[in-house]
């Protein structure tokens, strides 16, 4: 039985990658007339360079794919990585990037009802009705924004890919672990991404990201994907995807706190609220039931 703090200690790096995701907001803000697929291609390459040396550093073998898992980890590169990039960038062209993010933040429901289901079990009653709470604090706190049908479709892709980033992960974490998962589907991406530069936006296209562009890409490269990819997959893989969904409602909060942080101003009152809202479907969804004490058969001395 796990006591509370073990259960705090699998959670831990959950919420600090949510945390790190919600803080890629504001630094992705300095991309927006940079060349997607380069910088995004840029980044990834230098993330799973990193992951590479932090990983014989820390002496943690780095098996290779076979069979289907080489499905599973380009699934993941393709969706939560490259897909997931071309959605946000271009569904903010239609919709206002509230939107995206709602879409985004309502990941929690996708994961509490398909993920379990991946891992073998049923999918909890706690988590499925803590999920659209943190889903409504979520929309509190980015809010609602004008959009037209094309931004509502590029919203669902976006949510599409948010969930396959973790579903498509499950059925190789147990093999491969955090490190090998984190470290195949960066370097795929990479490649696809740098296959796109090549064929859309030409080969040309990294010279024209300036020195800017190159920091907030090198901040996505260490903190957003090589650090808070570990940091995500090792609690996906301590408390399954339905509860780890939950913390995707963090990335919101983080968001907005880094924006005010950089002189966005201080919240609104909604977003106080939406805090409020978040923080209470977090606890129930994750508190752990109680188990009821097992009871000891009294043995009774036999009759002389």
């Amino acid at each position: 039985m796990r006591t509370p703090s073990t259960a705090l200690r699998d959670l831990a790096p959950g919420i600090a990658g949510m945390a790190l995701v919600g803080s890629s907001v504001t630094v992705s803000r300095s991309l927006v007339d940079a060349p997607l697929f380069a910088v995004q291609a840029a980044r990834y390459a230098a993330a799973a360079l990193i992951l590479l040396a932090l990983a014989r550093a820390a002496k943690v073998p780095v098996l290779r794919p076979r069979g289907r898992e080489w499905l599973w980890l380009a699934g993941i590169a393709a969706t939560g990585l490259v897909l997931f990039n071309v959605a946000v960038v271009r569904g903010v062209a239609h919709a206002e990037p509230a939107v995206i993010a709602v879409a985004v933040a309502s990941v929690p429901i996708l994961l509490g009802l398909i993920g379990p289901f991946l891992e073998g079990r049923r999918p909890s009653r706690r988590v499925l009705l803590a999920a659209p709470v943190v889903v409504a604090g979520a929309v509190l706190v980015e809010g609602t924004g004008r959009t037209d049908a094309a931004g509502v479709a590029w919203a669902a892709l976006a949510l599409g890919c948010e969930a396959g980033f973790t579903l498509l992960a499950v059925p190789v974490l147990r093999r491969h672990g955090p490190w090998g998962v984190s470290v195949h589907a960066v370097w795929m991406g990479a490649v696809m991404l740098a296959v796109l530069t090549v064929c859309v936006e030409g080969p040309s296209a990294v010279l024209e990201i300036g020195a800017r562009q190159w920091a907030a890409a090198a901040y996505l490269a260490v903190m957003v994907t090589a650090v808070a990819f570990l940091l995500w997959y090792r609690t996906v893989a301590a408390v399954g995807s339905g509860r780890a969904g939950l913390l995707t409602g963090i990335a919101p909060l983080a968001a907005a706190g880094a924006g005010a942080f950089t002189g966005g101003g201080v919240p609104a009152p909604a977003v106080w609220l939406g805090l409020a809202v978040v923080i209470a479907g977090l606890a129930a969804g994750l508190r752990q039931a109680r188990r009821p004490p097992v009871k000891v058969p009294v043995r009774t001395p036999a009759a002389p």
